[in-house]
């Protein structure tokens, strides 16, 4: 798994990332009430807004990590946003990239230095 400074976490299986927000981030946003994933589909640059995490102190943007395609989004979070909050790293992943280069997952945290960047 490796993290962004960004709170975004990715898990990567073959070409095919994984990605949510931490739970550290969850614990900033406080509890979510709306998750819009019209954004989440197609070619994405890094950097670029691919979700909308609404809570109840604020809407904050979720880019895409890393160059590529989303494939598939967590629509389950469309009736339940509250997964994220719920299981961060697990049933409240946000979409799935397949990666343009996934050599490039090299340059991100590993947890042992995202654990840093927080405290």
């Amino acid at each position: 798994m490796k993290f962004t400074e960004e709170h975004e976490w990715l898990r990567l299986e073959g070409d095919i990332a994984t990605v949510g927000i931490t739970e550290h981030a969850t614990v900033q946003l406080g509890d979510l009430v709306f998750v819009d994933l019209s954004d989440a589909e197609g070619e994405m640059s890094k950097g670029d807004t691919a979700v909308v995490v609404e809570s109840v102190k604020a809407a904050s943007d979720v880019y895409a990590p890393l160059d590529g395609e989303i494939i598939e989004s967590n629509e389950a979070l469309e009736d339940n946003p509250g997964l994220v909050n719920e299981d961060p790293l697990g049933q409240g992943w946000l979409f799935k990239m397949k990666l343009a280069n996934p050599g490039d997952m090299d340059a991100l945290m590993d947890e042992a230095a995202y654990k840093a960047m927080t405290e």
